[in-house]
């Protein structure tokens, strides 16, 4: 019988021809930590007292309040970089970028195996890599044995037919896919992207297409390595790690499921990332801030269509529009590139690479009653910083086209 993309990566790295079901222990290629989860790990690790195997595989990020706001979170910080140099492990200061754009620019490859102590590991799964999230513990456990246990998931196959009409983004189809599938409508399962919609993606939508599959649950979003992945991995001079990865093609799938990507830009409404509708059923509501980064959507090609659309235009007076480039590589080639010189003259804040206002530590909490545009991952009450404000997700086309008029607001007609 063959095998999904998931069954064949954790039956490499446990040596077993596992299917889905099984409960396999699997050799890890690459384990990530960022400055909210990792102080719990660093104490896990110290009180197992064990020599530490998978070191030269262990990643800290400090990106979720980058710079610090607080003496409490600097000396998690000051525990993490301690720690991290004691062990030899990498360490990746504030300003270098976010967890999830920092290990797909450099560590991770086609056919690993990848787990993060953050939901949003999944991410990874763009490049053929089966990456999920676990708890701080599960992670300890995993920088210390260099291993751990998983429960071969069942694999959706999601086949997307049709291009992308203008104005609608990968975001708008990963929010439309979400809205049919529900908060828990695939909660453990693999989702296995095909189709000639995303066999068209460029790198940048693929790992926004996967970075929100634990959205509806999902334990890890994959596609098959192609030439896509391989130029993506040339850039950074890592082709030599190029593999191909892919399903056989009698693999057997829990479902199938088909989507047209012939849709309209799409809004996920307060307070939850399922609660999707198409732009035009919000359109006109009134907007306080508007923010454009995360590692969901703070890539090159998110600043470029936030700069397109801005270019020659204001941001509506009272609103505040913030940008996070998702990495110090972004940063550097949008100001190469003059997209931030763009955003700062139209009135946007430009603030260092990193979650920012994403998680509400600081850098852009919002006020009582305020609502926020945002192209991030989530929307639950209180996700920045205030259970008392209101939180649309949307593409960064929409973001940009909000912040110019004031309110919610379809971006077809500035593209």
């Amino acid at each position: 019988m063959g095998k999904t993309i998931a069954e064949k990566i954790l039956s490499e790295k446990s040596g077993k021809d596992c299917y889905a079901g099984d409960i396999v222990v699997a050799k890890i290629d690459q384990i990530a930590l960022q400055d909210g989860t990792a102080p719990l790990a660093i104490r896990r690790i110290r009180e197992l007292s064990r020599p530490i195997e998978a070191a030269d595989r262990t990643h800290f990020f400090i990106d979720h309040a980058a710079p610090s706001p607080r003496k409490e979170l600097s000396n998690d910080q000051k525990l993490i970089k301690e720690f991290a140099e004691e062990i030899g492990a990498d360490v990746n200061p504030p300003g270098e970028g976010i967890i999830h754009q920092l290990m797909v620019e450099r560590f991770v490859n086609p056919g690993d195996l990848a787990v993060g102590a953050d939901s949003h590991t999944c991410t990874y799964g763009a490049l053929g890599c089966f990456a999920t999230g676990m708890g701080s513990t599960d992670v300890a456990i995993a920088v210390v044995l260099g291993k751990n246990w998983f429960r071969v998931p069942e694999t959706f196959r999601i086949e997307i037919s049709g291009n992308l009409p203008k104005g609608v983004f990968a975001k708008d189809l990963i929010l439309h896919i979400i809205g049919e599938l529900g908060v828990d409508g695939a909660t453990y399962k693999a989702l296995e992207f095909h189709g000639e919609t995303v066999d068209n993606m460029d790198m940048d939508s693929r790992l926004t297409m996967a970075n929100m599959v634990v959205e509806c649950g999902a334990k890890v979003g994959l596609f098959k390595s192609d030439e896509v992945t391989r130029r993506f991995l040339a850039e950074r001079g890592r082709e030599k790690f190029f593999r191909e990865v892919k399903p056989d093609e009698d693999a057997e799938y829990e479902k199938e499921l088909h989507f047209d990507a012939d849709i309209e830009p799409m809004v996920a409404k307060p307070h939850n990332v399922d609660n999707v509708c198409p732009v035009s059923e919000v359109e006109g509501v009134e907007v306080d801030q508007v923010f454009v980064g995360t590692c969901t959507n703070g890539r090159l090609s998110d600043l470029e269509v936030v700069a397109r659309i801005l270019k020659g235009r204001r941001v509506r007076r009272g609103v505040r529009l913030i940008v996070a480039p998702a990495s110090r590589e972004i940063y550097l080639k949008a100001m190469e590139l003059g997209y931030l010189k763009v955003i700062v003259e139209a009135g946007g804040i430009v603030v260092p690479p990193g979650c920012g206002p994403c998680v509400g530590i600081h850098m852009g909490v919002l006020a009582d009653g305020e609502v926020c545009v945002s192209t991030q991952n989530r929307n639950f009450k209180g996700r920045m910083g205030n259970p008392n404000a209101f939180i649309y997700l949307s593409s960064p086309a929409t973001a940009a086209a909000s912040a110019i008029k004031g309110k919610i607001t379809d971006p077809r007609e500035f593209l």
